[in-house]
């Protein structure tokens, strides 16, 4: 594979108009700016809480390029004008930090809907959730460690496997891909174990459930080949989201609060090498795990599309789909999808004010990976000097 395929800016922007491709290049300079992401991420929080009117200017500027909008039917037009060019939309749903059950019944019954709502659509063969989104943190992690629950806490459990139970059930008689999030270490292994009980009881022929693999942990490969033993032995399939992670800070500082050894590997390379590590694994096992390659990581794309020529796999099987978060890396997506893989965006969408602890989590990100950035930007001025020779 030439190691270029992801230069082609015309294929990238080919959906962008010139004012969003203006907007999209002047939203990544001012990310490119850490003090300005600091400052802006302040402001914003002030005047949302302070009820100012800023939601309109949110929702022209950085919500518009990383949201499909404001509910799953103001997402359509981005979700139909994607499809056209070969790429799919996983409607995420990215209201964060409630704690109480109404809203956990909430979730699941706006999850019940895009189901029904991606049943019907084409362009929509996939769905995902947060486990904290369907109950509360204190009780994964609680359940983790090990802790006995009170008859209260034990009730309210059973409510969370009940709300997964509930989403897994319809996504298997709709054919529709459940893909349930990674998120901090020390709930995580609860929410593994219960990824695990859904995958036994939803994917015996084929893979409907997928639990995520957050590779800037080190022990996620062990994790991975012990599931696939059981799931050998209980003749189960298993589906995994791979990601590198996205909690590394808090990780790093809570084991160094408490006195543990961190569970994030020790360097970029070493994540990177787990994540493409682990991804041959399920590459080299795909009769039994399914794969979706969350990544914004060029070469972990090309060494995927080696592996699968060499091992003849279809570019349109299937049980390996790639994806990029919406707003991001469309030079990764719109190319691999013209190349004829299979390829789909999360597309994040819910109220403003709601949907602003992810929107300032994307900023922040990518301050912290400068590299991102300076790429995006790289391409986004090739496309414009491009456009500009064209007219």
């Amino acid at each position: 594979m030439t190691n270029s395929l992801f230069d082609n800016t015309q294929v990238a922007f080919a959906l962008k108009n010139d004012s969003e491709l203006e907007r999209a290049y002047f939203l990544f300079k001012m990310i490119s700016h850490e003090p300005l992401v600091r400052i802006g991420t302040a402001a914003t929080n002030f005047a949302l809480k302070a009820k100012l009117p800023v939601e309109g200017l949110i929702r022209a500027t950085v919500f518009d390029h990383f949201c499909g909008g404001v509910n799953e039917e103001d997402c359509l037009p981005v979700i139909d004008k994607m499809f056209t060019n070969g790429v799919s939309s996983v409607l995420d749903y990215s209201v964060e930090g409630k704690e109480d059950e109404a809203t956990f019944d909430d979730a699941r019954d706006k999850i019940l809907k895009i189901i029904k709502f991606a049943d019907e659509k084409e362009s929509m063969p996939i769905v995902v959730f947060k486990p904290t989104g369907f109950g509360r943190f204190y009780l994964y992690q609680k359940k983790g460690e090990g802790k006995a629950f009170t008859e209260k806490e034990e009730q309210e459990w059973e409510r969370i496997v009940a709300r997964f139970d509930a989403v897994c059930k319809l996504a298997k008689e709709k054919d529709v891909e459940v893909l349930i999030d990674g998120e901090e270490s020390w709930m995580q292994e609860a929410a593994d174990e219960l990824c695990e009980q859904m995958m036994q009881k939803y994917n015996g022929d084929i893979p409907i459930v997928y639990n995520t693999l957050q590779t800037y942990r080190w022990d996620r490969l062990e994790y991975l080949k012990n599931l696939y033993d059981r799931a050998i032995a209980g003749n189960f399939k298993l589906g995994f989201k791979i990601v590198r992670g996205a909690y590394m800070e808090k990780e790093r500082k809570r084991a160094e609060d408490k006195g543990y050894q961190s569970p994030i590997c020790e360097t970029k390379q070493a994540t990177d090498k787990n994540f493409n590590t682990c991804m041959t694994f399920i590459l080299n096992h795909l009769e039994t795990i399914s794969l979706f390659i969350g990544t914004h990581n060029e070469l972990s794309c090309y060494i995927a599309m080696d592996m699968m020529k060499e091992k003849g796999i279809a570019k349109t099987d299937n049980n390996v789909w790639f994806g990029q978060l919406y707003g991001m890396s469309d030079h990764i997506s719109f190319n691999l999808a013209e190349q004829g893989y299979n390829v789909a965006k999360y597309v994040p969408f819910g109220p403003v004010k709601d949907v602003m602890p992810y929107l300032i989590r994307r900023a922040e990100e990518n301050t912290s990976v400068a590299g991102q950035t300076s790429r995006e930007l790289n391409l986004l001025k090739q496309e414009r000097k491009r456009r500009k020779a064209m007219s």
